[in-house]
Parts: C-alpha cells; structure tokens; sequence
C-alpha cells in the first residue's frame, strides 16, 4: 500500500467587520463647550480613524463668532489636549477636519435654525448626506427651546431621510421639568427618532460590571444580600469646573452625577440577570431597581445624604460670590428585596 501526504492550506481568518454609520450631518448644539470638546469629538475622530465615519460630516452650532477655519483649529488644540489622542498623525487630522463646519448663532434665536437649514442645504448639494443626528451638548434649560425651535425650521422632517435627536443627560431639573420636557419633545419628534443618553455608559469600566457580575463564576452565585453587606460606589475627579460655571451652576454635582451617572451604576450593580442581553431586557430590570430604591423620609435626608462644596469653587470665574452650588455630594440608597410594587415598597430591606 502506498500512502499520499496532503499538504494543509493555511486558514484564512476573516477580520471582524466594524460597524459603520449611516451617512449623515451630525449638527452638535454646544460646539464649542466642555462636553464637545473633552468627549464628542475626540470620540468622533478616533470612530474615523476605524473607518466608522466614512459619509459623516459635523457641523458645530454655537454663541462664539468663527468660521470653518477657526473652528477647525479650535478643535486640533482640543483633541490636541486630550488624553484620548496622543497619537493623532497630520494625515488623520487633515480627513477629520475636512468634515468639520460652523454656524454662529444664539439657540433661543430662529434666525440660527435658519441659518442651519441653509447650511444643510448647501452640503447636500455638495454631496453630504440628507439624513441630520442633532446632538444637545447643551445646559438641559436649553433643550426644550432647541427642540420648538427644530420645530418651526422643519429640521424634524423625515422626507426621503431620517432626522433624530441625541439629549444629553441631566434632563430636566426635577421630574415635572423632565414631564414637560418630554411632552415638548413628543410634539415635534416621534420616539423613534429620540435619544436620550449617559455618555457614562460608554466608559470601559461601565460596560464591563456586566461581565463581572453575571459572566463570572466566582462572583456571581455570591452577588446577593445575603453575601454583600453593601456596596460604595464613588466618582471621584481631580479636576474644577474648568471654563463650565455656566452650566455647573445650573446642574451641581447632585444633578451632573448622581441623578444620572451613579443611578446608573447602582442599576447595573443591583439589578437582576436579565432574560437576554438587548438593550430592553437590560432596561427593564434597571427600572426594577429604580422602581426599588427606598423613597426619604424628610427626617432620613439630613441622615443619608450630604452635599458641600470645595472652599474655592466661589472663586471660579463665572460663579456667583454666595453660591450655594454643591461641588460634592454622597447619598445612601436603601434597595428593597424582591423587587416591590412602588406603593409597596416601605419596609426598610436592603438589598
């Protein structure tokens, strides 16, 4: 008998596929402020560096006198500060700032949605796309006028291509404020094309309390009251306001993180398994906890929370010399155990 050797071929692996946007103008309310700055478009910069963006244009809305040209340098110092990239080369910033515009204008002023519209129109006909994402990174008092505002321009239109809003976190003051925010919203855009975002959901560290908890083996069979006497999350930042009285002083550190991004972080640590991980399965069991979290009692507040503030915030340019604007706060959160109904939900359990 004779034998024959077969030479294996080599395997080809195939790359994972990234995923890519849909062609659109993103128009960013707040264009020259902290958020776009620190966090939007180092975001947007590095997601065209991976090939995400490829029919993104950006075109940036705000009070500040600039044109394109201006704007667009204020940008490259601003990515050049970021942490995010130290390694832009010229040839990747030169493709990002081809895709940066500007419009000045006030945002309680039609005329600047006008001037909006105009724009738009004049990139579609230089060949952008007709679909719009408006970003709101914006104090939350301005949001419900932008929106009236996209309103009357007919900037909500979906005729041919879509138009969504992106609205930053906090929304609203209090939750008549986030009431009355919402039913202004629902007048001018269908809940398909709103977005309401955390921005803190994105950090690496958020995403993976999931896997920690529930992809785990070792943590995961103990992760209940019965083993865990509590839990302490803490935020802590080395840094001040940094040019944002405008806005801190409107939000204070009780509404800019613990009234959004450590709620959030107490969904994902005390919520139970979902029956699948899509984004309305983990929502539902997030709402069971908030559904579960022990309402103060007025004689519990002065106990369970504190709020004070750091003793040269009254200096910062921009605040007000008898500011009582919170720069620190810390509450305790009682949660009750299995979830309850919300009229039910008063006998002092925890989770």
């Amino acid at each position: 008998m004779s034998s024959v050797l077969v030479e294996p071929k080599p395997v080809q692996l195939e790359q994972p596929q990234l995923p890519h946007g849909e062609p659109c103008v993103v128009v960013i309310f707040g264009a020259t402020g902290d958020l776009t700055k620190r966090k939007l478009m180092p975001a947007l910069c590095r997601l065209l560096g991976e090939g995400c963006l490829e029919g993104v244009r950006i075109l940036g809305v705000g009070r500040s006198e600039m044109s394109d040209d201006v704007f667009q340098a204020y940008v490259r110092e601003a990515l050049a500060n970021s942490e995010k990239m130290k390694n832009l080369d010229e040839e990747h910033w030169h493709k990002f700032a081809q895709r940066l515009h500007y419009v000045t204008g006030e945002l309680d002023d039609d005329e600047t949605y006008r001037k909006i519209g105009a724009y738009l129109e004049d990139l579609a006909k230089e060949g952008a796309s007709r679909n719009h994402l408006f970003y709101f990174a914006t104090p939350p008092s301005l949001a419900h006028i932008i929106v009236k505002s996209l309103g009357k321009a007919n900037l909500s239109n979906e005729d041919g291509h879509w138009s969504r809003i992106v609205v930053e976190k906090p929304f609203g003051r209090d939750l008549e404020s986030a009431k009355a925010l919402n039913a202004t919203i629902a007048e001018v855009f269908k809940e398909s094309q709103v977005y309401r975002i955390d921005h803190y959901l994105g950090k690496d560290t958020v995403q993976n309390i999931l896997v920690f908890r529930f992809g785990n083996s070792m943590f995961e069979p103990i992760w209940n009251r019965n083993y865990v006497d509590y839990v302490e999350i803490t935020a802590a930042e080395t840094a001040g306001i940094e040019g944002r009285a405008g806005y801190y002083e409107e939000a204070g550190a009780l509404r800019d993180m613990v009234a959004n991004h450590l709620l959030q972080l107490v969904t994902l640590t005390a919520m139970e398994p979902p029956v699948a991980f899509d984004a309305d399965s983990v929502r539902e069991e997030k709402v069971q906890v908030l559904r579960s979290i022990r309402r103060l009692k007025p004689e519990q507040v002065v106990e369970r929370t504190v709020r004070a503030q750091y003793e040269s915030y009254r200096q910062e340019q921009g605040v007000k010399p008898d500011s009582l604007t919170e720069t620190y706060a810390a509450v305790e959160f009682a949660i009750a155990a299995p979830y309850p109904k919300p009229e039910e939900a008063d006998e002092d359990v925890y989770a």
